[in-house]
């Protein structure tokens, strides 16, 4: 059985969900970890076993025995390592957001066009087997055309800090942290259709909020309560071409009971419930049915996604399958989160039709 060896730069949090997912998987040979934070990637090697131990990515890229990469590092890196991944002959599979800006994101697609090697974009929940399961749904024709959705990921108090915080690094805040994941999810079951305008709002009211005690939240690494450039949360209606629509709205603070996660799309003959559980709704014989498919995991599996997208990687890395997330996918995806931002900036809607979006 041949081995697919790998190569992972940055080892944050994110890259434990990449790792545990390679080990598990027969047909890979962990090569290599990088780290910025050498004895962060010393740890890191030793718990999993890996050989490789390296402070400088284009070192790793150098060895001529990895052929593939997972890019976790910041945001505002995805970028130049994908590129030079992709012209070191490594297939890279990047985690989202696949960059910060338009330009980045076109110079990947064009250094993916000439490489000939592959690129996945890690949006995980694409991969997550409730997606599975409705997409069958949806190409059978059972939710007849998609025409709207809406999506909402709400943390009542949930800015990581550090990186995470830090505009320049991230490139933003919920909207291009978590709000990628929902925005890219309901765009996918829609069917991708083309985009033609986008009207946003971005708010900075609460900060990190770090003053607020006996209430236990995930933080950075390099949390520091005095860094805090980014948006508490966003909202945004996207229309598109074929008259279908798409509300979202996601936040790292607001004053809100509790966390919550809902997302839905609606059809001419069904719609559907994706989180918390996945449920359908559509009609026979003159009467309303509710459907609750019978899962293992109805609603979102962070594990279980993780390993099926890293599953699916590896395929494509031995040429098996076709790519479930393109470039262009995350290139589509970089041009609406940065026309959401604008919108919020300038008070106004954003056409998606080459002038306005320059």
């Amino acid at each position: 059985m041949e081995n697919v060896h790998i190569g992972l730069i940055g080892c944050g949090s994110i890259s434990d969900a990449h790792l545990q997912a390679y080990a598990s998987n027969p047909q890979v040979k962990l090569a290599a970890v990088c780290d910025l934070n050498s004895e962060r990637a010393r740890q890191t090697a030793e718990k999993y076993g890996i050989p490789g131990v390296y402070g400088d990515y284009r070192e790793l890229l150098a060895d001529p025995a990895i052929q593939a990469v997972s890019i976790c590092t910041w945001n505002n890196s995805h970028a130049e390592i994908s590129i030079e991944a992709l012209r070191a002959g490594k297939h890279v599979l990047c985690e989202k957001p696949l960059c910060k800006t338009v330009d980045e994101a076109l110079a990947i697609q064009q250094a993916v066009k000439e490489s000939g090697r592959v690129l996945q974009v890690g949006y995980v929940r694409r991969h997550a087997a409730n997606i599975e399961v409705l997409k069958r749904f949806i190409d059978a024709g059972d939710l007849g055309g998609i025409y709207y959705a809406r999506a909402s990921l709400i943390r009542r108090l949930g800015n990581p800090g550090g990186w995470f915080a830090d505009a320049e690094r991230s490139g933003g805040g919920p909207l291009i942290d978590i709000g990628v994941h929902v925005i890219d999810l309901c765009w996918y079951l829609m069917g991708k259709p083309k985009a033609v305008s986008v009207s946003g709002s971005a708010y900075r009211k609460l900060g990190n909020r770090s003053n607020v005690e006996n209430y236990a939240y995930y933080q950075a690494a390099d949390f520091d309560p005095s860094v805090n450039t980014v948006e508490d949360m966003a909202n945004a209606l996207i229309r598109f071409e074929n008259g279908a629509s798409l509300m979202v709205d996601v936040s790292f603070s607001l004053h809100a009971r509790k966390d919550s996660a809902q997302i839905s799309v609606f059809g001419e003959r069904g719609g559907a419930e994706i989180e918390p559980a996945l449920a359908i709704a559509t009609e026979r014989h003159n009467t309303i049915i509710n459907i609750d498919p019978q899962l293992t995991a109805p609603g979102f599996d962070f594990v279980d996604s993780f390993k099926r997208e890293i599953d699916h990687f590896v395929r494509l890395c031995l040429g098996e399958g076709d790519n479930l997330c393109p470039v262009e996918d995350g290139v589509e995806m970089i041009r609406l989160l940065n026309a959401i931002y604008r919108s919020a900036e300038e008070g106004r809607e954003i056409r998606l039709d080459g002038e306005e979006e320059a």
